[in-house]
């Protein structure tokens, strides 16, 4: 069994589909074939029967006559006499002893049977008479009816039991029913033929999208274009016009992805090569130097030393942002993911912007508020909006920090952002112009966004009244933890 299953699951699915098709068809027909055999085998004998019926309801001094005909010159041969009386070939008396006596008319005998007996012992007691299936003397198949028959003999005044039967034969019931089964069987094997080209053809039809699709994976898989898009009308709602626009997304997603994923190595080659550049002329003339014989004046090698280092920590400041962009989304890793007191967030925040800025003087008013987020990364996104607040504050000014209802507000007091470069500060690798001459890598507001959305939230710059920028991030979250979290009541 599993032979034949492994081999039908081998065929193309329109091959299956027809096969399946033409399965349910054959069986469909030959169940209706069946019946229909049945219905009209059963009706033609019950005319049969009826037809049996009423030629032995005859006149009684006719049936009569008929009877003692045949018992007063009783023979098993028939008789060509023309004698008249029954309209069947097959007409006897059967007596008690086994004797057949043919009708006159008879042109054969029937094969008496043990049900034939079981009628003549009861023939007294009122039993009725049966139907049955026999045979002629020849062999020839016959329907014949069997009713009892009492022989009185007023000589005696005894009564003897016999039986009379009535047979037609079969031969042309037969014929019937077999050019019937031939026709059924030719109109079976016609539907079923039909049947499976019509399951073909709708099988082609109906797997043509499908054929689309596989071309478009394979041009895929082929070429790697991910431009390809699949026609599917707008009204379609069934499964292929499903599938095709779910691959039509998908190709998009990835189309966007690489390209994301090409402007991203991009941008970070575009970004790496300024400080690497850096760092090669510092070092070279450190080796020259050296190599030379003729060291630098003490107040340059301290500079360059300084420009190093300066480097250094830019390189792996812009490491950091890329790996950082480059992590899987925490929803597919829950276990990172959990209940965090914002407000302890954003205190540790603090203390690191203080200590970039001490010359800035950072006031905060912050409130209970838990969310639900990945600690590490929120810490991140709120040291990355201080730390923008800080390098833009002017020496010796003010950076407010406010933390209630969910929101968390950053102002600071320095030059601001053009309204025509709001759209973009969220971008990776943005800088804004008079920013292009600060450290940085472009990348932190993009991590602040990244983060922000993950955990659920929104976060927007805004320029503020007197001067200065506004961040606002606003998280999902309760001023209370639920219960079983550290803090909770």
């Amino acid at each position: 069994m599993t032979g034949p299953v492994r081999r039908f699951r081998a065929l193309p699915i329109r091959a299956r589909l027809s096969l399946l098709v033409a399965a349910a068809v054959a069986f469909a027909v030959a169940a209706v074939s069946v019946t229909c055999w049945f219905i009209v085998q059963g009706k033609l004998y019950e005319q049969v029967d009826e037809d049996l019926k009423k030629a032995t309801v005859l006149q009684g001094p006719q049936r009569v006559d008929e009877i003692r005909s045949a018992l007063t010159d009783c023979t098993d041969t028939p008789r060509d006499n023309g004698a008249g009386g029954f309209q069947y070939t097959y007409s006897q008396v059967v007596k008690e002893d086994g004797t057949v006596c043919l009708f006159p008319s008879s042109v054969g005998s029937v094969k008496v049977t043990a049900s034939d007996r079981r009628v003549i012992e009861n023939a007294g007691s009122g039993s009725s008479g049966i139907f049955r299936d026999g045979t002629d003397q020849d062999g020839g198949d016959v329907r014949a009816l069997t009713l009892p028959l009492v022989i009185n003999d007023p000589s005696t005044l005894t009564s003897t039991h016999a039986a009379v039967i009535v047979a037609v034969p079969l031969k042309g019931t037969r014929s019937t029913l077999n050019d019937l089964a031939l026709i059924l069987l030719l109109v079976s094997g016609v539907g079923v033929l039909g049947s499976a080209a019509a399951g073909l053809a709708v099988a082609r039809t109906g797997l043509r999208p499908v054929d689309k699709l596989t071309e478009a994976v394979e041009h895929v898989a082929r070429t790697e274009d991910l431009g390809v898009r699949i026609p599917v009308e707008e009204e379609a709602e069934d499964e292929i016009a499903r599938l095709s626009r779910s691959f039509n997304s998908m190709t998009s997603a990835l189309a966007s992805s690489r390209d994301l994923q090409q402007q991203l190595i991009a941008d970070a080659g575009h970004e790496l090569r300024t400080p690497l550049t850096s760092l090669r002329t510092n070092i070279e003339l450190l080796t020259r130097s050296e190599d030379t014989g003729r060291p630098l004046p003490p107040a340059d090698r301290k500079a360059l030393l300084d420009s190093v280092k300066a480097q250094m920590t830019e390189l792996a400041a812009l490491i950091g942002d890329l790996q950082e962009l480059s992590r899987p989304d925490p929803g597919q890793q829950a276990g990172r993911v959990e209940i965090v007191a914002w407000q302890d967030v954003v205190e540790a925040a603090l203390r690191r912007a203080r200590l970039r800025g001490p010359e800035l003087t950072v006031t905060a008013d912050l409130r209970p508020w838990y969310v639900r987020a990945e600690p590490a990364a929120l810490e991140r996104a709120v040291v990355n909006v201080l730390d923008n607040a800080v390098k833009f504050s002017p020496p010796g000014g003010t950076v407010e920090v406010r933390l209630a209802d969910g929101v968390l507000t950053v102002r600071d007091h320095g030059p601001g952002i053009a309204a025509d470069e709001l759209p973009h500060v969220f971008d990776r690798f943005w800088r804004s112009p008079g920013a292009r001459a600060l450290p940085g890598s472009g990348l932190g507001l993009s991590i602040v966004a990244r983060t922000v959305q993950q955990a659920g939230g929104t976060v927007a710059l805004t320029p503020a009244e007197g001067g200065g920028t506004t961040a606002a991030i606003r998280l999902p979250g309760a001023p209370t933890p639920p219960p079983g979290v550290p803090g909770a009541a």
